[in-house]
């Protein structure tokens, strides 16, 4: 990291100039945010069926009396040891959400595919509270994670294809991702999935660290070998001293 030392005065010129590249970059979020509720709904006529705490639900009943539902796929196969490191590093910020969603008309729930025992016993290790279901058995986390029908049914249409160009079939790896979904007279709509980096501005730890003096961790191809990527909250090594 090059590091350049200059005086006050130098500083806050470049400081108002910065300012105004983030002033449109939060005009541009702001225009992003209208495009994304602009998307047309697509009915949904699957009756996915969860396994919850309070027993089976269809999707439309995941709602509890709300009328906009959001799904984080948190990465957790059938035979995994463990959820994903990064998703469980996502899930730690969430437990403070949940009542200010539900105030504004919005359900919040986690779905894996591994059995509910599997997450409610993770869940007690990581200490959460937020509801988290079992899509175990149904092809949910497939489905909203395609691109085309063909690609569905082939397993090659995760984050538009990406994985796909890399050789991944999704046949083979969990999906990380974040749909929304609305109920309107009984009927269930999808409005919206966003995959990899697009959950990156709902991490608070992200933003906090683009605000720090070096920034935030590696891209996860380079922090493989460094370690310095996101751990499960109980594996940091407590610091000396």
């Amino acid at each position: 990291m090059t590091v350049r030392v200059g005086t006050r005065e130098e500083w806050l010129a470049a400081r108002v100039r910065l300012l105004e590249a983030e002033k449109e970059l939060t005009r541009r979020s702001d225009d992003l945010a209208r495009q994304r509720r602009e998307l047309p709904w697509v009915r949904v006529d699957e009756e996915y069926r969860f396994q919850t705490e309070a027993g089976v639900k269809t999707l439309a009943e995941l709602f509890d009396g709300r009328s906009q539902l959001l799904v984080y796929h948190l990465m957790y196969g059938p035979d995994d040891d463990a959820a994903c490191p990064g998703c469980s590093f996502f899930v730690d910020h969430l437990d403070g959400a949940i009542a200010h969603l539900n105030a504004h008309d919005v359900t919040f729930v986690c779905a894996s595919r591994a059995p509910l025992p599997t997450l409610l016993a993770y869940k007690e290790r990581m200490g959460w509270k937020l509801p988290w279901v079992s899509s175990h058995g149904t092809s949910f986390d497939r489905d909203f994670g395609a691109f085309t029908e063909e690609d569905r049914r082939a397993g090659t249409g995760f984050n538009f294809g990406t994985p796909h160009r890399a050789g991944i079939n999704l046949n083979d790896v969990e999906l990380m991702a974040l749909s929304a979904f609305v109920l309107e007279d009984g009927v269930v709509y999808h409005t919206y999935t966003c995959y990899d980096r697009g959950t990156d501005g709902l991490n608070p730890t992200w933003g906090l660290l683009d605000l720090s003096p070096k920034g935030r961790f590696k891209a996860p191809t380079e922090a493989e070998a460094s370690g310095d990527w996101p751990l499960r909250h109980d594996e940091y090594e407590a610091p000396a001293g």
